[in-house]
């Protein structure tokens, strides 16, 4: 298991260093101290490397403290200093070989924790909906979140991404409406 968490941080800070994906194995390898028999026996090869590197780093530095907090706006806080924090890494990752399978990964690991949240707001969603609908919210933010890392100016403003997140909150439940002129409230 060492290796494995050694490899994935190689991998984060690789990736970092030199802004790309296109690190050979054996340079992956190196940093982790291990044979490139062992990447391939653990990941299969590089991008699934890669995308677990991202796919850990979000579980480890996000969902286990975002399934903790209740403030929408210290989550959203949260999730924007990190991918900040961590722009290189993203921003190469967005843009590399592994892009898809990154974003499909991740919009799944963050797809399980907004069940919750829109099972809390929209109770009586069928199974298949409530699914079905955090994927979309997973999908939505994490497009919005994707054109932020690789558009957005350096340095990166977590707290105008934080607010521009929370403003899709209200339109997302409807709370945005204002009734018509003379019509029902």
């Amino acid at each position: 298991m060492r290796s494995r968490a050694a490899l994935m941080t190689a991998a984060v800070r690789l990736v970092s260093e030199r802004g790309t994906t296109a690190i050979p194995i054996t340079d992956l390898a190196e940093a982790a101290d291990v044979s490139r028999q062992v990447v391939y026996l653990q990941f299969g090869d590089r991008d699934a490397l890669l995308v677990e590197a991202a796919a850990d780093l979000v579980r480890r530095e996000l969902i286990d403290e975002a399934s903790e907090s209740t403030d929408s706006f210290a989550g959203s806080l949260a999730l924007a200093r990190h991918f900040a924090t961590h722009s290189a890494f993203y921003r190469a990752m967005l843009t590399g070989s592994c892009a898809y399978a990154m974003t499909t990964t991740l919009n799944g690991v963050f797809s399980s924790v907004n069940h919750t949240a829109v099972r809390r707001l929209f109770g009586d969603l069928d199974g298949q909906l409530a699914v079905d609908f955090a994927a979309f919210v997973a999908g939505g933010t994490g497009a919005v979140v994707n054109a932020w890392l690789v558009d957005g100016v350096d340095p990166l403003d977590p707290e105008e991404l934080a607010g521009r997140l929370l403003r899709l909150a209200p339109v997302l439940t409807g709370a945005h409406r204002t009734p018509p002129a003379g019509g029902p409230a």
